[in-house]
């Protein structure tokens, strides 16, 4: 079984990584990385501190560090220490049919894929604590984390089930700070 899905996993990151083109491989270098994300961060951040008080700001902040840090390690933990997967791009037998957009293919092991987790965990916490505010802030938080997690499979170094697996550890980690904030907002604010 486990077989079966690790052999559908590579089908479906052939597929997908063979629909790019070089046309738009700078589109997706921009989106999978996280710096050019830095104007986005600014936005939400002008957004938060025009839309809350003063304390609930200050656990809002604390609470994206934390959750950023849990989700990070929670990644490096799965893919340094428990799954030990290779990355695309250091698999042999994709490794001739496959695109690798960027320079270099990053660290040896892949699942689940960072980028993935906390795109969508940042997503997630973020639309929650401003959705009341924006009407449509939260989809479009969804969406470009979507995107951040297809960028991975586009430039060559995650498989489907690494940004799968990123994304629903990313919406439950968000979920989850935010229900932390939600409690620490009523108990001190």
């Amino acid at each position: 079984m486990i077989d079966q899905l690790i052999q559908f996993d590579k089908e479906v990151f052939l597929f997908l990584n063979g629909l790019g083109t070089p046309t738009w491989d700078g589109f997706w270098m921009f989106i999978t990385n996280k710096y050019y994300a830095i104007p986005l961060y600014a936005v939400l951040l002008f957004l938060i501190l025009k839309t809350h008080k003063k304390k609930e700001i200050i656990f809002t902040l604390i609470l994206v560090a934390l959750l950023i840090t849990i989700t990070d390690q929670t990644a490096n933990l799965f893919k340094k220490t428990l799954f030990l997967r290779s990355r695309p791009c250091y698999t042999e037998d994709l490794m001739e049919h496959m695109r690798l957009v960027k320079d270099s293919c990053g660290g040896a092991y892949g699942y689940f894929s960072g980028h993935a987790s906390n795109a969508m965990a940042l997503a997630v916490y973020i639309g929650l604590v401003l959705k009341n505010h924006f009407k449509y802030i939260f989809p479009f938080l969804l969406i470009w984390a979507a995107f951040v997690g297809y960028s991975r499979i586009y430039i060559g170094v995650h498989f489907p089930g690494d940004v799968l697996t990123g994304a629903i550890v990313g919406a439950i980690y968000g979920t989850l700070i935010f229900k932390l904030r939600q409690f620490l907002i009523r108990k001190y604010v």
